[in-house]
């Protein structure tokens, strides 16, 4: 995404883990100046990729998910921004498998379908020019569903938790703008209208069908926790977290902490290591601790930084051997013949997804053996 070009706001000027125990959340951290664009630069790691897909520039790849059969083969689904459909490839070769869905407003059809997500045997798309959520159900890619076409502007990313048996909550990022100036730049809208950066929907499964109500709007109206430019998010339910990444690079490359109801904590972190556009978010839990896994996304070589589940400390950075400019990212934390901790997967420059061995992360930046 690029950055849009925003109104005079008022005074801001333009400008993990040693061990697998729970640590205490440091409540007391002051979070770095929004706007601030000191980096500091950190030591990157780098790492071979286990795989790279195909690459098809032609299809535009934005973001990717992955989803385990019964029998235990490995699904990577992957959105076609620019042929609107998905691709699947084989989560633990990278081979090409099938393609799914055409350019259209039907179900299983598709308009600039952007992020996604799996949970349970849901395919969640979101739907950029359709203005839509669209969930189908695994493994025949069956439409059960879409909604959000009355409140969704230019959706882009999503979150999804689920609450009980077939019940979700879907956080949905609504990154639209107020048309274009004379050089054709996107304008952002002012302060008093992002209060809906963020559509929340409580998404249930009822014989079959996808049913979905919109539940709340979200989107603080400061200048330290409005959300500009969005597209990936992130949650952890047992934190009560919600980390939303700023786009919006004439701001700050940044994340902002929320909590689940929606309300902005205060927190803004990673601003000081990130050089490039803050992109894909994800969590990886290791027990009650973690890490969070974040994209800065560089044009010639993306660096994923890691943060503390609870602190939000830095915790180490690395790099691929030719994984570059990357959208969304997905972790797997399901094992598998070829991954036997699960796999970082990351979209390489428009084009395919990579692989990571998480074995190989957790090697390169000394992470505590934490197995699945």
């Amino acid at each position: 995404m690029c950055a849009p070009i925003r109104p005079f706001l008022g005074l801001a000027g333009i400008a993990l883990l040693a061990g697998c125990s729970a640590p205490v959340a440091d409540t007391t951290a002051t979070p770095p100046a929004a706007g601030s664009h000191e980096v500091t630069a950190a030591p990157v790691a780098r790492i071979g990729e286990a795989f790279l897909t195909p690459m098809t520039p032609e299809d535009n790849i934005d973001s990717p998910a992955s989803w385990v059969a019964a029998d235990g083969k490995v699904w990577l689904i992957a959105t076609a921004k620019a042929s609107d459909k998905l691709v699947v490839y084989d989560g633990q070769s990278g081979v090409h498998l099938r393609d799914v869905g055409s350019a259209g407003t039907g179900d299983g059809q598709f308009d600039r379908p952007n992020g996604i997500a799996v949970v349970d045997d849901l395919l969640l798309v979101v739907e950029r020019d359709n203005r839509r959520v669209q969930v189908l159900t695994l493994p025949d890619f069956t439409p059960v569903g879409h909604f959000g076409q009355q409140e969704l502007r230019k959706p882009y990313g999503l979150w999804v938790n689920k609450t009980r048996q077939d019940t979700y909550d879907l956080y949905v990022t609504d990154s639209w703008d107020n048309g274009e100036d004379a050089q054709g730049n996107d304008i952002l809208p002012p302060l008093t209208e992002l209060d809906r950066r963020v559509r929340r929907y409580a998404l249930s499964i009822i014989d079959g069908k996808a049913r979905a109500q919109l539940a709340a709007n979200i989107g603080d109206t400061s200048e330290r926790g409005a959300l500009r430019v969005v597209e990936s998010l992130w949650g952890d339910p047992a934190n009560d977290r919600l980390l939303i990444a700023e786009e919006d690079e004439t701001w700050a490359n940044e994340f902002k902490v929320y909590n689940l109801d929606g309300k902005f904590t205060g927190q803004v972190f990673g601003g000081e290591k990130l050089a490039a556009q803050a992109e894909g978010i994800m969590l990886r839990t290791c027990g009650e601790a973690g890490w969070w896994i974040t994209t800065e996304q560089g044009k010639a070589r993306s660096t994923f930084h890691l943060f503390d589940r609870h602190t939000l400390a830095h915790v180490g950075a690395f790099e691929g051997k030719v994984v570059a400019n990357t959208d969304g990212i997905w972790n797997s934390q399901q094992a598998s013949a070829r991954f036997p901790n699960g796999a970082l997967y990351a979209v390489h420059d428009d084009q395919g997804v990579v692989a990571f061995d998480w074995n190989d992360i957790a090697r390169a930046l000394s992470l505590p053996e934490c197995g699945l």
